[in-house]
């Protein structure tokens, strides 16, 4: 795997996209967050235990984006070089401290756009996965402030209804979630094809 960032010395990168979702550069991720932040490549996960409990994740409260709001299990951005899946098994571990396995893409096209009341933007090509966990999490403070594990059934409606709040993205994602069926652990593979060109195995990433 080759790397394009050095997060032990806080130079983590992220890839740029073009609006067809090609790499289009790189840039430092302390630097891509703010008023006009420039597209560019993430992704979301949300992993299930045996019995199809979601694993939820309360945003670590230093954070720059969305500070103490709960979400999905984990989400991050892939290296210049680094395939996607590995992205998640890697920023899952980080993150966590337990591993994904089954890691399975669902949503190959989601793509969001929110806005903090502070001004902060976020703008991404963010496919969405799908994988397994065994274990409770022993989460880095610095990610993660807490965490749950919920039906996700419940957890569903509940968003959808507007009764439980979580980030712009997982909300949007649960809306697109549920149209796969009721059983996350029955959710289709989606085509790898369908991905953004930067993001797919024979995708060309720019090198720092």
């Amino acid at each position: 795997m080759l790397m394009g960032s050095d997060e032990r010395s806080g130079m983590e990168q992220v890839i740029l996209l073009t609006e067809t979702g090609e790499a289009n550069g790189v840039l430092a991720k302390s630097e891509v967050h703010h008023s006009e932040t420039p597209l560019h490549l993430a992704f979301s996960s949300y992993l299930f235990d045996g019995a199809g409990r979601l694993l939820l994740t309360t945003r670590a409260r230093s954070k720059k984006t969305w500070p103490g709001v709960l979400t999905n299990t984990c989400c991050g951005h892939p290296a210049p070089g680094e395939d996607i899946v590995d992205t998640v098994g890697r920023r899952v571990r980080q993150e966590l401290g337990v591993e994904a396995t089954e890691i399975t893409l669902v949503l190959p096209r989601f793509r969001y756009r929110a806005v903090m009341p502070d001004g902060v933007v976020e703008n991404e090509m963010c496919p969405v996965f799908r994988a397994r966990a065994t274990g409770d999490p022993a989460p880095d403070p610095s990610e993660v402030d807490s965490f749950e594990w919920v039906n996700w059934t419940e957890f569903a409606e509940d968003v959808l209804s507007g009764r439980r709040d979580v980030s712009p993205w997982c909300a949007e994602q649960v809306a697109e979630l549920v149209r796969l069926g009721p059983d996350p652990l029955a959710w289709p593979a989606a085509d790898e094809s369908l991905l953004p060109p930067a993001a797919q195995r024979n995708g060309v990433h720019p090198m720092a």
